[in-house]
């Protein structure tokens, strides 16, 4: 274990009280209470994340940027809405208690909510990074100009596969966007996983399918006993389970950590806004 100055900051301590508090709230009382106690339990989770990253590394999303930790959340909205949009043809998952707001409600504690996910999943692979200090294989994947093209070809491939046939193509959801985004991040020169895995660094790829388990395994787990919370009715795969999600649902983490690097970089890389340039470490 490396520690640079032991000493755990107190942002770090206040995520965790918020953790401790309002778990407590979201699974120890009863009626309507997820859609207030979703968005400051996994507040307490990054901020506490981001504290063990700091005192591991001296440095964290945080204390790098202010600014740039905001806009973490504030993307985070519309990559998840876009998954959402997608779900209204595939009718994968459905959010239990739906019928008691209104769309307007609705749309805006769905979308407080939603902003966390960008945020804990970046800051968690930054934590697994300082565990992880060489790649486990390392192939070097010789991108050039045809993998970026057959990843292109095949992510829009996959996009029609799972809207046209959704029963059959449904677990393309979590690939298709990358493949499809990350051959343009690497055509315009913005930051892709493709520039690490030529030269042989799968680091930054052990690092996101680490962190996104591990959010993966919280996001379930707090859903378990909440209200309102989301169910899954897949075509198939739908036995056995850990809390709501089937086991064989668990590898979709794995691309969707992916994709939502990749969106990032694209979004980062046309807004062009310095700070966020070399924000996020994946390595």
């Amino acid at each position: 274990m490396r520690w640079v100055n032991g000493k755990y900051p107190f942002h770090g301590w206040l995520g965790l009280m918020l953790v401790v508090v309002f778990w407590f709230l979201n699974w120890g009382t009863g009626g309507l209470r997820t859609h207030v106690t979703f968005f400051p339990l996994w507040l307490g989770y990054i901020l506490a994340v981001d504290g063990l990253v700091f005192m591991r590394k001296g440095t964290s999303l945080l204390s790098r940027s202010p600014k740039g930790f905001f806009l973490l959340f504030v993307f985070s909205v519309p990559f998840w809405w876009l998954f959402e949009l997608f779900n209204s043809v595939l009718q994968n998952w459905q959010y239990q208690g739906r019928e008691y707001f209104s769309d307007t409600a609705y749309v805006l504690f769905a979308s407080l909510n939603f902003s966390t996910v960008l945020p804990a999943v970046f800051e968690t692979a930054e934590l697994v990074a300082t565990f992880i200090r060489q790649s486990f294989l390392k192939p070097r994947w010789k991108t050039g100009r045809s993998l970026p093209l057959i990843f292109f070809v095949l992510g829009w491939g996959m996009l029609v596969a799972f809207l046209v046939w959704p029963a059959v193509f449904f677990p393309l959801v979590w690939v298709a966007i990358y493949f499809i985004v990350e051959p343009i991040n690497y055509r315009l020169g913005f930051n892709t996983f493709l520039q690490y895995t030529e030269k042989g660094n799968w680091r930054p790829v052990w690092n996101f399918w680490g962190g996104v388990l591990i959010c993966g395994f919280f996001w379930e787990m707090w859903n378990y006993y909440s209200f309102p919370k989301w169910i899954y009715e897949l075509p198939y795969l739908n036995e056995p389970k850990l809390f709501e999600m089937p086991l064989a649902g668990y590898l979709g983490y794995l691309p969707f950590s992916l994709e939502l690097f990749a969106m990032y970089n694209l979004l980062t890389g046309l807004i062009r806004i310095k700070i966020l340039k070399h924000y996020v470490h994946p390595e």
